[in-house]
């Protein structure tokens, strides 16, 4: 209690000094406006004031909660640990999660180790890519495999005290196992923000300090951008081989000890009961904060590029401001500044969940949700201030005063609560589609799996309809719904980026309700397995059950918010591709132009390098529907280039004035577009990203299809690891009766080392077909192709991910509701047919569909780190196609 108590002090203490901060920080920003700005140099020394302030508050968020995460492991490690029985169950399951872990980071630093090499020789031999991003991939894998680790360490400590705690009430098991989940939550974000809080000032500071060069926002940026690639890498093995091993056991120990053997669920004789128990560690918790770290990252650093992006240009820029690039600090501090402050709050909500003793489903989903809403309405609150403070007065994007921007905040907050309202509607029994799923048992096991896949298709048209007008409404309050101004549409991408973040801002209580899931799962196996009174098992199914739908709910948020990042990605994409023009342009001037005097070069189809005096590039787009001018194409198509010789464009073919650096075809007066000033829908034009080219259809045909070759993939091989499972349980209770008369033992490490070389099996061919099709689609389709598959994949597995999340737990969830005594209980036939449906439905919730969001951000970030040598090297580059 003292424990308890000094920790609620503390959380007071946090959000009032948030709130405190907040109200200095538009108090600030009051002041500011008021005092004019006499010199460039006071200008530069109040930019540098403002990221240094914002830099601390975004890194004092990640130590805190990394503070309170150890905080509540700590609480939570003192709390009774139940019997001698209760915690050698307990150590069973922590030793084959440990197990399975190390074991399946084996096989992902030899991937890492690969990848990095290739990455290595991309930067330093082809010179396509800056030279950190071997480095910054390395960093985001390890501190999401880490993120996991911590939060499966903490599960499998808490699932015998969270049995324990439901001995003594049903609120003292959840505070256990929520507070545990909040450790994975909490874990999460603190190190996510860390890791982009060192590297911005590893990028931003030291470089400048320690060598003579510095890098350009852009490159600062989209280099950060890239290290969301080791995120994501990591997280789909962690999903799909944790999803593929739970589902093997899962699978095997309901198919034989329930429906054949006929006995209770998590009963010890069951052999893969431990395997079960092991899975759901490895699987929902270490998998879900993988996945969930890497969204974190990729929308706070995918919405800071497109922040720079939208201020690289004056178009936008406030008269009062000197210059651009303090627009462009603002806009890409701000994102991180909102996840600073989230964490703060979600502290803040977490300390909101509690319940009393009898509490139905819905009251523990009221509780869960108290804590929700508390911190999405602080966060929403908090937006408006910070963008008060930090975005930069845009005209045309203002609403009474505040920039519209803060408006895309909330919209992002708004499009996640109903996301997660609309699953608690799918899944929860305590609503009728989950409920007419349950009376459908009664007819077998064909009506009940017809009409789970069904409500799974059925559900996914309101979240799509959240998602679409999300992205249009955030969008339009960025930008000032300047929707036909393309000076804006950069800005308003920016919003749907900052929306994600918004979405994302609470992920410390939102994810703590997903983990949580799990853990209870865990705690009623324990309870099972030790033997406890009824009364113990009946709460522990409570909070099961409700666990189900929150890690329904956490699948339905993490699905939505990849769907507004992966928008933000696909534009951060664009702007990587420009890094990959000025890259090509700086090496071809140091390699194969060096003997050539100075000029025009024409280096492919529409890219131009112009070989300055001074030994550097300034780089150039020719827009295909200029090319096409009967006064300029035949004269352009005689200049053959090659990629290791470009073309020397005669003089006089180009006009160049040095005055404004503008360069323009002499013969038609078109002007050339800049590299470093084309804007996005540019992009989109000098590569005819329209479906009309056969190029961008092809690839959005290859980004659907790879959705369901993958989800065939880890479905087959749940299968196949389901089929060895099944065999092994089957052998022992045939060749060692004394199981089920409870005088012999099960062996339970067989099991667990059956899902093990399964799933390290099983999960190689998936993740790189997430890895390997972006490269290969870009280096035969070119930019475009790429576009079209990450459309492709994006429009795709949103759905397919939704449907396969929503249909899993209704399954799950209807099956509980009659093993609670409805249509004649546990035994029943009704009882038989929603285990059949269940068994269907647990790769569809938590293998195929959670992966799908992963392999939709994966070949995102894919596309991303891979873009300078798709640029340069793509058969489309070189001419070929």
């Amino acid at each position: 209690m003292l424990r308890q108590s000094f920790l609620f002090r503390w959380s007071r203490i946090i959000g009032l000094a948030a709130v405190l901060l907040l109200v200095g920080l538009c108090g600030g920003a009051q002041a500011q406006e008021g005092v004019a700005e006499s010199t460039a140099a006071a200008a530069a020394a109040d930019n540098e004031m403002i990221v240094v302030l914002i830099w601390s508050i975004a890194f004092l968020a990640s130590i805190v909660a990394l503070v309170q995460a150890y905080f509540f492991f700590k609480a939570m490690m003192s709390a009774d640990e139940g019997t001698e029985r209760m915690k050698e169950i307990a150590g069973y399951v922590r030793e084959g999660a440990n197990a399975y872990l190390w074991q399946q980071y084996k096989v992902v630093a030899v991937f890492f180790a690969v990848i990095f090499v290739l990455l290595a020789y991309a930067a330093f031999g082809l010179k396509v890519q800056s030279g950190w991003v071997p480095f910054a991939f390395l960093t985001g894998g390890f501190f999401s495999g880490f993120a996991g680790w911590c939060g499966m360490k903490t599960a499998t400590y808490a699932s015998n005290r969270t049995a324990a705690g439901a001995q003594q009430s049903l609120n003292a098991g959840l505070q256990v196992a929520f507070r545990s989940g909040a450790v994975m939550g909490l874990t999460v974000v603190g190190l996510g923000l860390l890791d982009i809080t060192l590297w911005f000032a590893v990028l931003y500071w030291l470089v400048p300090a320690i060598t003579p060069y510095s890098l350009t926002l852009v490159q600062i940026t989209v280099t950060m951008l890239c290290f969301g690639m080791g995120a994501s890498s990591q997280a789909l093995f962690a999903r799909v081989g944790g999803g593929i091993f739970t589902k093997a056991a899962d699978v095997g120990a309901d198919l034989v000890g329930k429906v054949e053997q006929g006995i209770p669920e998590d009963d010890p004789r069951n052999p893969a009961t431990i395997a079960d128990n092991v899975g759901d560690n490895v699987g929902d918790v270490a998998g879900m904060g993988a996945d969930l770290y890497e969204s974190y990252c990729g929308a706070i650093l995918a919405t800071a590029a497109l922040g720079v992006a939208a201020y690289s240009t004056n178009h936008l820029v406030p008269d009062e401001m000197k210059s651009n690039v303090a627009a462009q600090l603002q806009a890409m501090l701000l994102p991180m500044a909102i996840a600073g402050v989230g964490i703060f709050l979600s502290i803040l909500g977490i300390y909101t969940v509690r319940t009393k003793e009898e509490a139905t489903q819905k009251n523990l989903l009221a509780a869960l949700g108290r804590g929700i809403n508390v911190s999405t309405l602080l966060v929403a609150v908090s937006a408006i201030g910070l963008a008060y403070f930090l975005m930069p007065r845009t005209a045309g994007t203002l609403l009474y005063g505040i920039p519209g921007v803060a408006f895309s905040v909330i919209v992002g907050l708004l499009s996640g609560w109903l996301i997660g309202k609309w699953t608690e509607w799918s899944t929860s029994d305590e609503y009728a589609p989950t409920q007419r799923l349950a009376d459908q048992a009664l007819t077998g096991p064909a009506t009940v799996i017809i009409g789970g896949i069904a409500d799974g298709m059925m559900s996914v048209w309101f979240p799509v309809l959240v998602v679409c007008g999300g992205m249009v409404s955030a969008f339009g309050f960025a930008a000032g719904w300047n929707f036909a101004d393309i000076n804006y549409f950069a800005l308003g991408l920016y919003g749907v980026g900052i929306a994600a973040v918004g979405m994302l801002s609470t992920l410390g209580i939102t994810l703590a309700t997903d983990a949580y899931g799990p853990i209870a799962d865990n705690a009623g196996g324990n309870a099972e397995m030790s033997h406890l009174e009824p009364y113990v098992r009946e709460r522990t199914d409570a909070l099961d059950s409700l666990g189900n739908t929150t890690a329904a709910t956490g699948k339905g948020f993490a699905i939505g918010s990849a769907a507004l990042t992966a928008l933000a990605l696909l534009a951060a994409y664009v702007e990587e591709v420009r890094i990959g023009f000025e890259h090509w342009g700086e090496s071809l001037v140091a390699n194969e132009l060096a003997g050539e005097s100075t000029g025009f070069f024409k280096a492919s189809e529409g890219f131009v390098v112009q070989k300055k005096a001074d030994g550097h590039s300034r780089t150039y787009l020719a827009m295909p529907i200029d090319l096409r001018h009967p006064k300029l194409e035949q004269s352009w198509k005689a200049l053959t280039f090659t990629s290791a010789q470009p073309a020397v464009i005669p003089a006089g073919m180009i006009e160049y004035n040095p005055a404004d650096n503008t360069a323009v075809f002499t013969a038609t007066n078109t002007p050339l577009v800049p590299v470093h000033e084309a804007t996005l829908p540019a992009f989109a034009q000098f590569y005819d990203s329209s479906v009309m080219n056969p190029k961008v259809l092809v690839g959005v045909f290859f980004g659907a299809m790879s959705v369901f070759v993958f989800c065939a993939m880890t479905m087959k091989a749940v299968g196949r690891a389901a089929k060895g499972m099944v065999e092994e349980v089957r052998r022992q209770f045939r060749e060692r009766p004394g199981i089920m008369l409870g005088t012999e033992r099960p062996d339970y490490a067989s099991p667990v080392a059956i899902s093990t070389r399964a799933a390290q099996r099983e999960m190689i061919l998936p993740s790189i077909l997430g890895l390997s099709l972006p490269v290969v689609t870009g280096l035969v389709l070119g930019v475009a192709g790429v576009l079209g598959l990450l459309v492709g994949t994006l429009t795709c597995g949103f759905c397919v991910a939704i449907f396969m999340a929503n249909s899993g737990g209704a399954w799950d969830n209807a099956k509980k509701r009659i093993e609670r005594g409805t249509h004649g209980g546990k035994g029943t036939d009704a009882h038989k047919a929603a285990v059949v449906g269940d068994t269907v439905g647990d790769p569809f919730k938590d293998t195929s569909g959670p992966s799908l969001n992963i392999l939709i951000k994966l070949m995102m970030m894919v596309s991303v780190v891979a873009a300078g040598l798709v640029v340069r090297y793509s058969l489309v580059a070189i001419g070929v196609f």
